[in-house]
């Protein structure tokens, strides 16, 4: 600022001067006043200079201060790059404090450093600060630099973080950094002794590419080709760190000559044939869960996912068969560990050893189990499908004629129980299709916007009676609950399969409390690989006082046919019906548990400001089973359902047309004597499907009411249905009145 304070100060003195010389009048008395205004302006510029070098000399006592003592090398510079100021360390390594310059302290460091700093110089003016990993002669090294004050920098020269490791002191084995396309970066003095040179490529100490870790390769040394155990740990920027590990292969070593196992960062374990461990470094009994780990079966600390561990150990000391690493689980109680094991097979005193490598693999199989999962639903969600199409067909055939023998049965009659019996058992299969569909998310849902506490209050006097007499059953709302939008029965379905299994976990009785609460996030939730977003839910809770489920078993819950009952008392599909309903309705469940203090389920859809119509609303249309009119043109393949249909409809008074495939409806509509009032179609056929035929029918018949019945949910066809007028669906399988009751509907 002081450039500008003497501009000024200099055009004040040449304005009074002027104004001396020049006669007395109005010019001298106005140059005069600007002489004085920009004396004052010279003067208020000089204070701030004055206050600012202040606070500047202030700040950067502050700065030194810092990092006086800090054990890295720091070195404030100016706007020129020069040195202002320098710690200790940086005096020590760098000589700092004889050089004018950063860029001249760094020379025997860096090769041109000038490029260097003025890049990040130039970031950080930008950003505030910048940092950079650069490869030197004798390793690694992070600059960094931050933004001090107006125009000073202070940089910060430190081994990368992640390199501890490199420190030729610090590591006696051989290790060597590769970067990409297989470039040497670096070589600690052990890796130099071995090989006998500086190489520039990996191919030069290996020959045969790529290098397998885990295992022995051989190894060009200044003694000729050798065998090494090589680990091969993932560095950043793509660079990756190697060590190697010599003589474990031919020659027996010596008592001390395990003794790597201590300096290696990599997780190893020596053991026998028969899977006693002899030694372990630290990163294994860090992994493995125990403070020691010599001395015990590996079998005590593992537990295999497919074959025996032992005859896995047996093949590797015997070099029987190909080896391939396996994954295997960690017995450990307080986390779920999963690692991956290498076995390498060395000799001591004439007899196999294993070297087993040992990676964290935790990470991987719980993307795995992800993936699984996902595989699993969609595989389910295929089948119930398939199966539900012809299932459901069949069903419908059945039921429905059995509906037409109980319309010529009395109750007095003998076959009237067994019909009933027939028809109940009908029914059962329908719901366990429907809940294969539900956990698919398959199925075909009502949703409408519902007011819980009516919701609840209706479902309470259904759940006293399931419940029992031992089990008290409590019940607290929110008193602002907002509406949820949810298929009513399949929401219902949800309760009752979680206040059941409550039920089911106190034999001896005790209390289940169902909550509700309105919440908000303010951020996203993740949880159980699930993340909920921000905003408005409402939360649902059903917990318990029984025995719990234990922590190994509470992510299986929700898998169809996993069940923690006796064989016999439950199917397995209570709770994944549960998961695939709630998360087809849009919203989430999940369970906390504690053995032997109890249960919590949680569930979560999001709210909805629309209020629900209250409870006791009169239905739409009450339909009466009463004589109708009307033609109806039915089209389905299948021979048995088109044949319930027909004389269901005809019963109720409609005269039907049928058709047993698409392309023989539209040669029945060529007529245009026939007036056709509804068509009842199947969705899915040989040839032309159900929409497909309606679309084009309905080209010289708009007016005509439709109703698709179908095994499939759907959502498979939702959107071509939405765009054909006055159409209906109806799922497959059927009864009789529910048919005739929506043909009659859509006569209306």
């Amino acid at each position: 600022m002081r450039p500008h304070a003497g501009l000024v100060l200099g055009s004040a003195i040449l304005f009074a001067i002027s104004a001396f010389l020049i006669r007395p009048g109005l010019e001298q008395q106005v140059m005069a006043l600007v002489a004085l205004m920009l004396g004052f302006s010279a003067g208020w510029i000089f204070l701030l200079s004055w206050v600012e070098d202040r606070a500047g000399a202030r700040a950067e006592g502050s700065v030194r201060t810092l990092i006086e003592h800090d054990a890295a090398p720091s070195v404030l510079t100016g706007p020129d790059g020069g040195i202002v100021y320098c710690n200790d360390a940086a005096e020590r390594t760098y000589k700092a404090r004889r050089c004018p310059t950063l860029a001249a302290a760094l020379q025997p460091l860096i090769a041109n450093p000038g490029a260097l700093l003025y890049r990040l110089q130039t970031r950080a003016g930008a950003r505030g600060s910048a940092h950079e990993d650069v490869v030197t002669g004798s390793g690694h090294v992070r600059l960094s630099v931050h933004k001090s004050g107006t125009d000073a920098m202070l940089w910060r020269i430190e081994k990368s973080a992640d390199m501890a490791a490199r420190r030729s002191d610090a590591v006696p084995l051989p290790m060597l950094t590769v970067g990409r396309n297989n470039a040497i970066l670096f070589m600690n003095d052990a890796a130099r002794l071995l090989i006998g040179e500086r190489a520039r490529t990996l191919d030069r100490i290996c020959p045969a590419l790529p290098l397998r870790t885990g295992q022995m390769n051989d190894i060009s040394t200044q003694t000729g080709p050798q065998p090494c155990l090589v680990v091969e740990l993932e560095g950043i920027a793509g660079r990756r760190e190697v060590f190697l590990l010599p003589g474990l292969a031919e020659h027996a070593p010596t008592k001390t000559g395990w003794t790597f196992f201590d300096d290696l960062p990599v997780p190893l374990l020596k053991l026998t044939r028969d899977g006693t461990i002899q030694q372990s470094n630290q990163p294994a009994n860090d992994l493995l869960g125990c403070d020691a780990s010599t001395g015990r079966q590996i079998t005590d600390l593992l537990e295999g996912l497919g074959r025996s561990i032992p005859d896995w150990l047996e093949d590797a000391a015997l070099a029987r068969g190909a080896l391939h690493s396996e994954f295997l689980r960690v017995r450990r109680s307080d986390r779920e560990v999963f690692i991956q094991v290498t076995l390498n097979r060395a000799f001591e005193d004439g007899e196999p050893v294993l070297i087993a490598v040992l990676n964290d693999a935790t990470q991987l199989k719980s993307l795995e189990a992800q993936f699984v999962q996902s595989q699993k639903m969609q595989a389910i969600g295929q089948l119930a499908g398939g199966v539900a199409h012809d299932f459901n067909n069949l069903l419908t055939a059945i039921s429905g004629h059995c509906d037409l023998l109980l319309l010529r049965h009395d109750q007095g009659d003998s076959d009237y129980g067994d019909l009933l019996q027939i028809h109940q058992n009908a029914n059962r299969a329908a719901s366990l299709v429907n809940q294969l569909l539900a956990y698919s998310r398959k199925q075909t849902l009502r949703p409408e916007v519902m007011d819980l506490r009516d919701a609840m209050s209706d479902l309470t006097h259904l759940l006293n009676r399931l419940v029992g007499e031992k089990v008290v059953l409590s019940l607290n709302h929110d008193p602002t609950l907002s509406s949820i939008r949810a298929d009513k029965r399949q929401f219902e379905q949800v309760v009752m399969n979680l206040v059941v299994n409550a039920r089911d976990a106190m034999p001896d009785g005790g209390e289940i409390r169902i909550e509700t609460r309105n919440i908000t996030l303010d951020a996203p939730m993740h949880r159980d690989r699930a993340e909920v977003s921000a905003g408005p839910w409402v939360r649902i809770s059903v917990t318990d006082e029984g025995t719990g489920i234990p922590a190994d078993r509470l992510q299986k819950v929700f898998e169809p046919f996993f069940t923690t009952k006796r064989t016999g008392e439950g199917t397995g599909l209570g709770l994944s019906t549960a998961y695939g309903i709630v998360k087809q309705t849009g919203g989430f469940i999940f369970a906390d548990s504690e053995e032997g203090v109890g249960t919590t389920f949680f569930l979560m859809f999001p709210a909805h400001e629309t209020v629900a119509p209250r409870a006791g609303a009169k239905p739409a249309a009450q339909i009466e089973a009463a004589s109708a009119e009307g033609l109806v043109l039915l089209v389905e393949d299948e021979a048995p359902v088109r044949a319930f249909a027909s004389r269901a409809l005809q019963m109720r008074g409609f005269t039907v047309l049928e058709a047993e495939s698409a392309e023989e409806a539209l040669e029945i509509l060529q007529d245009e004597t026939i007036c056709v009032d509804v068509f009842v179609t199947d969705v899915v056929m040989p040839g032309m499907d159900g929409p497909s035929w309606v679309q084009e029918a309905m080209k010289t018949r708009p007016d005509t009411r439709v109703v698709f019945v179908s095994g499939y949910a759907e959502e498979d066809f939702g959107d071509t249905q939405a765009r054909i007028p006055n159409s209906v669906f109806l799922p497959k399988p059927f009864s009789l009145t529910e048919l005739t009751d929506i043909v009659q509907r859509q006569m209306q």
